[in-house]
């Protein structure tokens, strides 16, 4: 630490947090000056047919009564679902299947077959507009591009449980049995996911579904008989690339309240634990503090900061657990937060407070869910509650001691 005669050494910290400071916003600036201030980029006006079936909702009747507010708790929808018949479910199903498909609360197996339909009518959107020429041939691209995603997401056995077509798309979906599972797992995602990067070919792992799907089969693989689900969740506006909006936390804030309200929502279970990489890690450090007590852990990995200064500032009753592979680039991100910018402490820090686990194999920013990894394997052992078994990092050897 360097001190200056008659200063004394708490001169040389304060000038050592102004260096970092400066280094925050440098690092700020040259981001903004290569990819925009995606904040602000984007200024046309989207449809939004979720918002418009909402509100057609609220104003309707069914059966000579009002339908409950679709914002409405949990408890007071599944009550309202159990009092239809199958064929009344399916009835506003067909008549709203937005609605239905992302309204916490309703059956799991009924927002499947609500989404399939939203999302067959998303998809006819977009094949109109492929042959649309008032459209430049990169719109006509896209319009492509999310059509094939469209019948994608359709396939057979796909259980999507979220759905949302405007702007750049939101969507959720399900592996595994959620309304029987005693332990659900939620990847949380970070930024640039939408409709268009859900899912991945080459590199599937790098994209949420992939995600997911691995971490559901390393589940299986580790505890055979376990009832789990996994939810690759991808239903909050995530920052567009590498601007603004990823060193703030405007974003992180709104997804905090959508993945609370996605954590309440859920059957009846156990055992639910978050696992958030990259920007996912600041939507889960600001949710962590209202989170309801059957959220057991939280494991971030790659992340940026959590929106806190330590464990404590969490304010959560959940194991934190945290993870960084060698060579991911985001070690290399200043962690403080100051006017805003920044997602403050490092979680791998041992003074941060979490558990800090191995990362072996994973490779980049985007590597923890590879199969045969030593991050994947750490992650399910958590997913299924086998604590006792994980493998520490070579920072914190003991961070299971207590939980054998």
């Amino acid at each position: 630490m360097t001190s200056f005669p008659g200063l004394g050494p708490s001169f040389g910290f304060l000038q050592s947090t102004a260096w970092r400071a400066a280094l925050a916003l440098l690092v700020v600036f040259v981001m903004l000056a290569l990819t925009g201030w995606t904040a602000i980029r984007n200024t046309k006006e989207d449809a939004n047919p979720l918002a418009t079936e909402r509100a057609a909702w609220r104003h309707a009747t069914f059966h000579g009564r009002s339908l409950p507010a679709p914002d409405a708790a949990p408890g007071t929808l599944r009550a309202f679902f159990a009092s239809l018949d199958g064929a009344e479910r399916q009835q506003l199903a067909d008549r709203y299947p937005l609605v239905v498909g992302n309204m916490g609360g309703a059956p799991v197996d009924l927002r499947y077959r609500a989404n399939r339909t939203a999302i067959d009518a998303a998809r006819k959107v977009e094949e109109r507009r492929m042959g649309d020429h008032r459209l430049t041939p990169v719109g006509r691209q896209e319009a492509s591009r999310l059509m094939h995603r469209m019948e994608s997401l359709m396939s057979p056995g796909r259980q999507i449980l979220a759905f949302d077509p405007a702007g750049d798309g939101r969507a959720a979906e399900v592996f595994g049995d959620l309304a029987t599972a005693d332990r659900v797992s939620v990847v949380v995602p970070g930024v640039d996911t939408n409709l268009s990067t859900f899912e991945r070919t080459a590199k599937a792992t790098a994209a949420p579904v992939g995600m997911a799907k691995s971490l559901y089969g390393a589940e299986r693989a580790a505890r055979p008989g376990a009832r789990t689900a996994v939810i690759a969740w991808a239903d909050y506006t995530t920052p567009s690339g590498l601007g603004v909006e990823a060193v703030t936390g405007q974003l992180a804030e709104a997804g905090a309240v959508r993945l609370r309200a996605l954590v309440d929502a859920l059957p009846a279970t156990d055992s639910v634990s978050l696992f958030c990489h990259s920007y996912g890690s600041v939507v889960c450090g600001l949710a962590a503090r209202g989170l309801p007590g059957n959220v057991t852990d939280i494991a971030v990995a790659g992340s940026p900061g959590m929106r806190a200064g330590s464990l404590a500032g969490l304010g959560t009753h959940a194991r934190v657990w945290a993870m960084r592979d060698a060579d991911d680039w985001i070690q290399d991100v200043p962690y403080l937060e100051l006017g805003g910018l920044g997602h403050g402490a490092d979680p791998v820090d041992p003074s941060f407070g979490a558990r800090v686990l191995s990362a072996e194999g994973a490779a980049g920013h985007a590597g923890y869910f590879a199969p045969g990894t030593q991050s994947l394997h750490n992650f399910a052992l958590i997913g299924v509650g086998d604590l006792g078994s994980v493998d520490c990092a070579a920072t914190d050897p003991r961070c299971s001691a207590d939980l054998a």
